[in-house]
């Protein structure tokens, strides 16, 4: 073991909490992976002569900054040996990388590795964020029993899922591109890593605007990547291509205490509930926090919360150190609440769109937009990996004229909800081939109608004009004040979060023919298009 670099013992004395031990590390471990190759990992440990708890940390993005000091040098201060390991196919680690074939057993075989180290305790606990979260979903499709505890932060389990939400055969473009970037080029470190993101903003517009997307994509990512190429040109969750790419079923075999950590725009936040609830239903009682955060602010904003909850349910569970009495915290006007659970009990408050742009009692009528592909309604705010991500002012957004709003009155008490909201619309497109992107917003007194949450559907010709269209707007914890209004945001689209719909049915990877869609949605005893809060 060596001392820690010069630039991570500086970051030591800028940490959040206090170090209780000083830091050394031995770095460039090889830990050989199921097929035999060598898993390059870094090992930090506390400067004592005590037993230590183990953190296994399996990363995607390398070792570097940031990982090696929030968990490599962190933990390692808070008297935790650390193992943070570069996955197969990244961070100089032998093989190649595929983004969920190989976890599963790359994660079993380094813990048969650990078993035979003279430092091992005989228990060891697992963390990380994102893609660092998926490889402990992976590793508990067959959960090791020398495992004690596991910390997920904003993890995802299921990449279909992650690029085509909810099964709807669409493609979240914006992160395909912006997740490829970090896996084909993050491991290979800072310099190359900003480079890459350097390229991908100078084409990001070409990218996601010129025809066919197979052609567009190159010049942002530094050429032809399949991977990318396979995630659009597979977007049916049934093709094979998609195989082991669910690790879901983890939840229904894990007996180990799990901690759900997520955050309100969090581009996770939908899967890290489900696989709360799954946990739950196999007997699990997970503990989990819902924060005011993105999917890439969490250890901006959030990290002092995010460590104490972290190193709480550590403690507890490998270390055998106190209890956890809290299970669900969640961040609502400013402030902690706790709960006994996700969602709360709550009754439903319902809303009927008006043709005038109100929001309240059923009316008679129909409310129309363009919607162009050509000049398709941007993303903005909400769940993104850009610079817009999170809860901002969609007033410039709104005044497109392929926007439409509903909007209540001044409301004149506080109106508190938690869980779901969603809308049900009667609605219909003029090619047959439309999508729908609606979104809850809090508008104060000045004017400002911040976003909450929103939803997406993609509709065909199989949808008769008859059918209500439900929209879930994904889970929301917030309170509306008295004078604010409610307004419920309706459009074609948002993109490129959502890759615009071209109005003809085509593949999207080859489509270059674009159809302007007239969407029309109609509302009255008929039709009653509504929004669903979930009130407390």
């Amino acid at each position: 073991m060596e001392q820690l670099p010069f630039f991570l013992r500086m970051m030591r004395r800028r940490a959040r909490a206090a170090a209780r031990y000083d830091v050394e590390w031995q770095p460039g471990l090889e830990v050989p992976a199921a097929d035999g190759s060598p898993l390059i990992t870094d090992h930090y440990a506390p400067v004592t002569d005590e037993p230590c708890p183990v953190l296994l940390v399996r990363s995607a993005y390398g070792r570097g900054f940031p990982w090696n000091s929030l968990y490599g040098a962190e933990y390692a201060a808070q008297g935790f040996r650390v193992l943070l390991q570069s996955t197969r196919g990244t961070g100089g680690s032998g093989g190649e990388f595929h983004l969920w074939r190989h976890e599963a057993a790359d994660g079993q075989a380094t813990v048969e590795w650990l078993r035979k180290q003279e430092w091992f305790p005989g228990a060891f606990a697992t963390i990380g964020p994102s893609y660092l979260g998926y490889v402990q979903w992976a590793l508990g499709l067959d959960p090791p029993p020398e495992w004690r505890a596991a910390v997920l932060q904003v993890p995802a389990h299921d990449f279909y899922d992650g690029f085509h939400p909810d099964r709807q055969c669409t493609l979240r473009l914006e992160m395909c591109l912006i997740s490829g970037a970090a896996f084909f080029h993050q491991s290979a470190g800072a310099v190359a890593y900003t480079r890459a993101l350097l390229r991908l903003a100078r084409h990001l517009r070409h990218a996601v605007r010129a025809v066919p997307l197979l052609d567009s994509y190159r010049r942002a990512l530094g050429g032809r990547r399949q991977e990318f190429e396979d995630w659009v040109g597979h977007p049916y969750p049934d093709d094979l291509f998609w195989a082991g790419a669910d690790a879901g079923p983890a939840a229904d075999r894990m007996t180990v205490p799990v901690s759900l950590v997520t955050g309100w725009h969090d581009l996770a936040l939908g899967q890290t509930l489900q696989q709360y609830h799954r946990l739950r239903r196999a007997g699990r009682e997970p503990t989990l926090m819902i924060g005011p955060w993105t999917h890439t602010s969490l250890f901006e904003r959030g990290r002092a919360e995010v460590l104490a909850d972290s190193l709480e349910h550590l403690r507890v569970h490998l270390s055998g150190r106190g209890e956890r009495t809290t299970k669900v915290r969640v961040h609502i006007a400013g402030e902690w609440r706790e709960l006994p659970e996700w969602p709360p009990p709550s009754t439903p408050a319902r809303f009927h769109l008006r043709p005038e742009g109100g929001l309240g009692e059923l009316a008679d009528g129909a409310t129309s937009f363009a919607y162009d592909p050509r000049d398709p309604t941007p993303s903005f705010a909400g769940q993104l990996q850009s610079r817009t991500a999170g809860a901002r002012d969609n007033r410039r957004l709104e005044a497109r004229a392929d926007v439409r709003t509903f909007t209540t009155g001044p409301l004149p008490e506080a109106l508190d909800i938690m869980g779901t909201p969603a809308a049900d619309l009667y609605a219909t497109g003029s090619t047959g081939h439309f999508d729908l992107f609606v979104r809850l917003c809090d508008v104060d007194p000045q004017g400002r109608s911040v976003n909450v949450c929103d939803g997406f559907a993609r509709l065909t010709p199989d949808h008769s004009d008859e059918d209500v269209v439900h929209v879930p707007l994904g889970a929301a914890g917030h309170r509306f004040a008295a004078g604010h209004r409610i307004r419920l945001q309706i459009s074609g689209g948002a993109h490129p979060r959502f890759a615009r719909n071209y109005g003809t049915g085509e593949p999207l990877a080859t489509a270059t023919r674009m159809v302007a869609t007239m969407t029309t949605v109609h509302h009255g005893p008929a039709h009653p298009s509504a929004l669903t809060l979930p009130v407390v």
